[in-house]
């Protein structure tokens, strides 16, 4: 009985000795008795420590690429505010320009009718009779010609006195002795119109030129 037990003691001491890693070792293996059914274990001690000075350059990293996608997001989100104006802008351009070009093909239909008004000669526009009447109404068609493009923000450009504008008329001739001072506008020959503040068709004047000043001037040049 008492050599039984010591056999059992020196088989636990021994099951105890190689459960045991040895100088250090991370392999543990367990033994249950059978060579099929040894388990072993192995612990990185890698994964368990951390190092302090590997943390801080990740944290520092990832900081960085926070501020480098924030400022791609204002970048972003600033140019599509930008697309966003224009956008705007060219739409509202669209719905008031639009009509430019219908606008000038109407153009031609009122100076027709303004030619056919200036055809009739003056002595004989008083009276009664069926030229009268239908200078009436080629009249009364301009008129509304008129106020159509007005309605619109069509403005009719009649420069008549005012100072010559090469933004917004275009000179035809010269107009000696008009009784305007230089540089004005003594006559128009073909009214101008703008469409808002674009403008469509730039009004055909005759400019006004002093001659005598002009004259006298050569004179005293002379002299």
């Amino acid at each position: 009985m008492s050599t039984q037990n010591n056999q059992d003691e020196n088989t636990e001491k021994s099951l105890s000795s190689d459960a045991m890693p040895e100088n250090g070792n991370d392999n543990i293996i367990l033994d249950t008795g059978s060579e099929d059914n040894v388990v072993t274990t192995n612990i990185e001690s890698d994964a368990i420590s951390s190092d302090p000075v590997d943390s801080e350059s990740q944290i520092s990293e990832m900081h960085k690429e926070i501020s480098d996608l924030k400022d791609q997001l204002l970048r972003f989100m600033a140019e599509a505010e930008n697309v966003r104006k224009r956008s705007e802008r060219h739409l509202a351009e669209a719905h008031k320009y639009g009509m430019a070009n219908f606008a000038r093909s109407i153009l031609t239909v009122a100076d027709d009718l303004s030619r056919a008004l200036q055809a009739v000669p003056e002595e004989q526009r008083d009276g009664e009779g069926l030229l009268q009447t239908l200078l009436g109404g080629v009249e009364a068609v301009e008129r509304e010609l008129i106020k159509a493009l007005d309605s619109n923000n069509i403005k009719r450009i009649d420069p008549t006195g005012e100072p010559f504008d090469p933004n917004f008329h275009e000179a035809m001739y010269e107009v000696p002795n008009s009784g305007f001072s230089n540089g004005t506008v003594a006559q128009v020959v073909q009214p101008g119109y703008r469409l808002y503040d674009r403008l469509l068709r730039p009004a055909r004047v005759g400019v006004a030129k002093d001659v005598e000043g002009v004259s006298d001037n050569d004179n005293d040049v002379e002299n």
